[in-house]
């Protein structure tokens, strides 16, 4: 009996030493999965840049990707059928409200400023520039003039396959088979997805429920686009990933590190000037 109890205790002792050996390679890898899921935060327009490149090499490698799925949602004879439902309208329609409203809101509180010169804004001047100034860069110039108007990439209900008369165009392919306001890419996942930028300057405490209701609204408008047949999957990825470099690129720019000249105290500097002046005049006028 000794000795059985003597062998039960060595194999214990021997099982904790391999759970002590094990502990620190355990919490290695935890350390390791941690240091790669934080990869996209700590280095957001480095992901963008990859992103961006590996959907890009992906589709030039497998177009057929993209006709298989917008065929998911193509039956003849009524075409892209889903197009037909109210739902589906509501949903495109809401996306240009939300653009619409949050801009007017902007604009809202820098006429106020003007207005109350000698009150501090309640928009930052840096964050209405910075919101602002993205808009205008991505979805606006980036994606609905530079590449929108000058790609020619025939949208799925042009495309032979779907009843059109044009052929599929591979991403990245400059072609005549569209004039303007062409499928790559698409301009309203752009504007969509633009508004999580408003994620980067709520409150913290707002942050991450921002930034999922907005993902999730970008994400249904997109895939909206699809199954209207206004776009590919490819047009829908690589404009997603295109607005949010210019939301990262302008963070940095406005927010992060902004220069002198553009530092919210002096931008706050100028508008109380500003106003002052505009009040000035009226005073004078009057």
């Amino acid at each position: 009996m000794a000795g059985v109890r003597a062998d039960r205790a060595d194999a214990v002792k021997r099982q904790e030493k391999r759970a002590t050996l094990d502990q620190p390679d355990r919490s290695a890898n935890k350390k390791n999965w941690r240091r790669v899921v934080r990869l996209p935060t700590s280095y957001p327009l480095a992901t963008c840049l990859v992103f961006v490149l590996v959907v890009s090499l992906f589709f030039l490698a497998f177009p057929g990707v993209d006709v298989w799925v917008s065929s998911l949602f193509y039956k003849e004879p009524k075409g892209f059928y889903l197009r037909n439902y109210a739902f589906f309208k509501q949903i495109r329609d809401l996306g240009s409200f939300a653009v619409v409203a949050v801009v007017v809101w902007l604009l809202a509180h820098l006429l106020l400023k003007l207005a109350r010169p000698e009150r501090p804004s309640y928009v930052p001047p840096g964050v209405t520039l910075f919101l602002l100034s993205t808009l205008i860069a991505g979805p606006l110039l980036l994606v609905n003039i530079i590449l929108k108007n000058n790609w020619g990439r025939p949208r799925p209900v042009m495309v032979d396959v779907f009843g059109g008369d044009s052929p599929y165009v591979e991403v990245w392919r400059i072609t005549d088979y569209c004039q303007t306001n062409c499928s790559f890419v698409s301009g309203e996942t752009a504007s969509a997805f633009w508004l999580m930028a408003l994620a980067l300057v709520v409150p913290r405490r707002f942050r991450v429920a921002t930034a999922i209701v907005t993902g999730l609204y970008a994400a249904l408008l997109s895939f909206n686009r699809i199954l209207f047949g206004g776009h590919f999957l490819s047009d829908v990825l690589l404009s997603m990933g295109l607005t949010l470099m210019v939301v990262v690129i302008g963070y940095r720019l406005f927010i992060l590190h902004p220069p002198d000249w553009l530092a919210n105290e002096r931008l706050e500097g100028g508008l109380t000037r500003i106003g002052e002046r505009l009040h000035g005049r009226r005073r004078s006028d009057a």
